[in-house]
């Protein structure tokens, strides 16, 4: 350790910068300064907990990937990422590279070959907070403030909103203060804060979040996900290899037991889990888009490669029946919690990729295809708002601009989820089941599910898994495509 003699704040060791043209070694230095600096400030926090106020700031940084490009040659740019747009000087904090690991060989090996620079790896001026720092660290945890005999801030540095923020990815921060520009959708400490609410809101460890997620507003899907789970991990072939549940209650065949557990969180998540990452998530949002806003927006730091709703709606059409299904191609944004990051304005395109696996999927699943899919299947708007008692008010306003939207389903998160994931860039999707026709007369009452409704609930969650397989076939390339991408984009996906 080494005291900084200007400010008499106790650091880890210095370290230079280091370029490297290797990915692999330049994330294994990543891991090293990262590891370096939690463990100091862990060892520092204890001792502080132990002995009181050292009298001093007590510090550790980040680590960085620094990029530098001189040229205005064209590059591969077949890929929407992994390549920037003009010369300059390119920067992203990087936290967690252990968990990050992949992602980062990937994105540092795209720079080098497309740009044929180094990329420089260090230490960063952005102070990292002790409370992430002691995340990992079995009973050691931050007290409040003021449980302390002295101010925690005076010593550590905690949460900073200035660089714990969406400005990257709203398009508000184009410049670091040095004139650098963004190398990654969110910073590390932005990329923290979510790792440590994703640990709260769902009760299980970023670790196993799986690069294909799937929300939904209906606890039987859970039920569903377990049970098809269990058959997966019984069929050697089918590439899955464990089961994680609320708790992080981890199996790995199919007589594995799970216990329930006393109090659930809000946002119960499971995950079906394969070796390379590639395997499937599901996460039970409840209802409202606030609740779904909440999960995309920390979801979207583990880059996944697509997200879909797979949930119930109001049918409003005359036409359906309970349990058809609805495949969203256009969202009414009529939910109010993206406003200020995304205006209503912005469109939220349908993606081919997803539209096209869904549709595939609900024709693998049900056996019907073509023309036959429409007697179970609608393409078209879905509405989202955030009212789940709208009907009990004056609705000839709400039900007029449905018409004009000619939506045909309405629910409370679909829109919220799609809109997210245009703005975090990551693929979405929506396939809704039918469960009520409230301008119709049919009100999601007991008793009133037939059969045929039933039976399709039971298909819907089969049908969202064999998108997400379809989709795990599809390559990144053509599942990542420029209709999410900016002109003035980060090289990082």
């Amino acid at each position: 350790m080494q005291d900084d003699p200007q400010t008499a704040t106790l650091c880890p060791p210095s370290r230079p910068h280091q370029s490297f043209t290797d990915a692999a070694l330049a994330v294994d230095l990543l891991e090293e300064l990262y590891s370096e600096a939690t463990a100091f400030l862990v060892e520092q926090f204890s001792r502080t907990i132990a002995k009181g106020n050292p009298g001093r700031r007590i510090r550790s940084y980040y680590p960085e990937i620094r990029l530098t490009v001189t040229s205005f040659d064209k590059v591969d740019s077949r890929l929407s990422f992994g390549h920037v747009s003009s010369p300059g000087t390119y920067a992203t904090t990087v936290t967690r590279p252990d968990l990050f690991r992949n992602y980062l060989i990937q994105q540092i090996e795209l720079l080098v070959q497309n740009h044929g620079v180094s990329v420089d790896i260090g230490p960063s001026d952005t102070p990292m907070p002790v409370h992430f720092a002691v995340a990992g660290s079995a009973g050691l945890s931050v007290p409040q403030e003021g449980v302390m005999n002295f101010s925690l801030r005076d010593v550590f540095d905690v949460p900073d909103l200035a660089t714990t923020n969406d400005d990257i990815v709203n398009g508000i921060m184009t410049r670091y203060a040095d004139g650098s520009a963004p190398l990654a959708p969110f910073t590390a400490q932005r990329v923290d804060y979510s790792l440590a609410r994703l640990s709260h809101y769902t009760a299980t460890d970023p670790t196993h979040f799986q690069n294909h997620v799937l929300f939904t507003n209906y606890q039987f899907y859970v039920d569903e996900f377990e049970a098809y789970a269990r058959a997966a991990l019984a069929d050697p072939a089918s590439g899955y290899t464990a089961f994680v549940a609320t708790g992080n209650q981890e199996i790995t065949t199919p007589d594995g037991v799970i216990h329930p557990i006393t109090k659930l969180p809000q946002m119960p998540t499971y995950h079906l889990k394969r070796a390379d990452g590639q395997g499937i998530t599901l996460v039970n949002i409840g209802v409202g888009p606030s609740n779904a806003k909440t999960a995309t927006d920390h979801i979207a730091v583990l880059r996944p490669h697509a997200w879909l709703m797979v949930g119930h709606c109001a049918g409003l059409r005359n036409s359906q029946s309970l349990g058809d299904f609805v495949l969203a191609h256009a969202y009414l944004r009529d939910d109010h919690v993206l406003d200020d990051d995304l205006p209503v304005w912005v469109p939220i395109p349908a993606l081919a990729e997803i539209q096209i696996a869904l549709e595939r999927a609900v024709a693998d699943v049900t056996q019907l295809d073509g023309y036959e899919l429409k007697r179970i299947m609608r393409t078209g708007t879905v509405a989202t708002i955030d009212n789940r008692n709208w009907e009990l008010r004056d609705h000839s306003g709400p039900v007029r601009r449905l018409s004009q939207s000619r939506a045909v389903a309405l629910d409370m998160e679909s829109a919220t989820i799609a809109a997210n994931g245009f703005r975090f860039r990551v693929p979405y999707g929506t396939l809704l089941c039918v469960s009520d026709k409230p301008l119709h007369g049919e009100l999601k009452l007991p008793g009133m599910a037939s059969d045929f409704y039933k039976t399709q609930v039971s298909r819907h969650l089969q049908i969202g898994i064999r998108a997400m397989e379809r989709l795990r076939a599809t390559p990144i390339a053509r599942l990542h495509s420029r209709k999410l991408r900016s002109f003035e984009e980060t090289a990082f996906l």
